[in-house]
């Protein structure tokens, strides 16, 4: 009798826990651009929950009633972009933002630092590679990441890579990554990262099943004081598809902030 109760018990939790395969149903698929609204325009790259709460308090106001949508939009930005440099350490401070003509995806078509990759707009595909595995496919770049959902460690001596070592896990419908081992790049909002990055990243369906929620948690010592929290939005999109990229082609010149050109 104990025996089967146990063996009970047992089935119970193994069908409570999600498995890869439940877990992909919910979120595999092409997603791309989100909706078309204030929302979705403010969180197309990536947002905050101080810009999402300083749009809703505009759009609460009355008062800002007759102002133009890209106006409110640009005070929602400015709020974010306070909210990311008060996370800076100072010495990152010092040089921020820095020279776009630097950027060296670019200067030299390099594919975006996976801290920026992450973010980055239009197709976000989501397919299951056996049974522990799940590939994210961007549209920017056309880069793909491999995340381990089997809970193994990053290799000893792992050498910090452009889109570096991430696992992840489920937590009920959400996908739960955790990355590190990435090389310094360029990441959101212009932060020039380092070795130490590491973030969490959390995805989350909509209700409605059309939009997917990203929720990522950044930790660098080096840039940044505390973590910072970011969010970006895509929507459902199956008709959607991924063209590999052909050519990118270096600028000739580049003209500097400071009004050189090199």
């Amino acid at each position: 009798m104990a025996s089967r109760v146990l063996i009970l018990l047992l089935l119970i939790v193994a069908l409570a826990r999600p498995s890869l395969a439940q877990g992909k149903r919910w979120i595999e698929g092409m997603w791309s651009d989100p909706p078309v609204s204030m929302i979705g325009s403010l969180c197309a790259g990536h947002c905050s929950d101080v810009a999402l709460n300083a749009l809703n308090e505009l759009l609460d106001d009355p008062r800002n009633d007759s102002r133009p949508v890209q106006q409110l939009l640009q005070t929602a930005a400015a709020r974010h972009d306070a909210y990311v440099r008060a996370h800076l350490v100072p010495e990152l401070l010092k040089t921020y933002p820095p020279d776009p003509a630097d950027d060296p995806s670019f200067l030299n078509c390099e594919p975006y630092a996976g801290a920026r990759q992450m973010f980055s707009r239009h197709q976000l595909q989501v397919t299951p590679i056996g049974r522990d595995r799940l590939e994210l496919r961007y549209g920017e770049w056309d880069q793909r990441r491999t995340v381990y959902m089997d809970g193994r460690a990053k290799p000893t001596g792992y050498t910090p890579s452009r889109l570096g070592f991430s696992v992840g896990r489920w937590d009920g419908n959400a996908l739960v990554i955790a990355t590190s081992g990435l090389a310094p790049g360029w990441g959101p909002d212009n932060i020039l990262y380092s070795d130490q990055m590491q973030i969490v990243e959390r995805y989350t369906r909509g209700e409605d099943g059309k939009t997917l929620w990203l929720t990522a948690t950044l930790t660098d010592p080096k840039a940044l004081r505390e973590p910072i929290v970011l969010k970006k939005l895509w929507r459902w999109a199956p008709e959607s598809e991924i063209a590999p990229v052909v050519d990118c082609e270096k600028p000739t010149s580049v003209h500097r902030r400071d009004g050189t050109t090199r």
